[in-house]
């Protein structure tokens, strides 16, 4: 099944220069600040499993920033579901392979994406470093660290054991539970140890 997908920023806006397309589409009346896995329409595309293709008007309609643009593709890829970007003229997956093209764009994104988060981590520290000068910076306080039967109750974690309990892989998990790949593997080490009965 070939879909499109249309994010537009307040109910306001027109979707008109987006949404020619002959078939279903998906639109996201919401912030492009919001992860693309967060937004309602998005949430139930990634869990149709029908469909094979989806088409934005630009790839920067797929996440909040570069990281989460480029987890969206590559997600979108290992699941054997191609992105067509039809202001960049991209095709994640050529005749069932990876575009090599495509993935030098990713790469680059990715490039660009860690730049991003260490300058926000260089920027979280520098503020750190000023809060504490000035003795406003108090830090986790000492027992405060989560156990495991909280981590277990969380909806996230339940979200995770639902998705697992289906033979969702780790990626695909990470996904639809709004989590991140980390987090599964975390669950998947505490069901092998026992510590989670599933």
């Amino acid at each position: 099944m070939i879909v499109k997908y249309i994010r537009i920023s307040t109910t306001e806006q027109n979707t008109d220069r987006q949404e020619k397309f002959d078939g279903k589409v998906y639109i996201d009346k919401i912030s492009g600040s919001t992860p693309f896995a967060e937004r309602p329409q998005a949430n139930k595309l990634l869990n149709n499993k029908e469909i094979t293709e989806v088409h934005v008007h630009s790839i920067d309609r797929l996440g909040r920033n570069t990281l989460d643009i480029m987890q969206t593709i590559q997600n979108f890829t290992s699941i054997g579901i191609n992105v067509v970007s039809e202001k960049e003229g991209l095709n994640t997956i050529i005749d069932g392979k990876e575009n090599p093209i495509a993935k030098m764009m990713i790469g680059i994104l990715g490039t660009l994406a860690e730049f991003e988060l260490s300058r926000a981590k260089e920027r979280q520290t520098e503020g750190i470093a000023e809060r504490k000068a000035k003795g406003l910076y108090m830090g986790r306080q000492k027992g405060t660290a989560e156990s495991i039967d909280t981590f277990i109750n969380k909806s996230s974690t339940q979200a995770i054991l639902k998705h697992l309990k289906q033979k969702e892989s780790i990626k695909r998990t990470a996904l639809l539970s709004k989590t991140s790949e980390g987090t599964v593997k975390k669950v998947k080490k505490l069901i092998r140890d026992g510590q989670i009965s599933f």
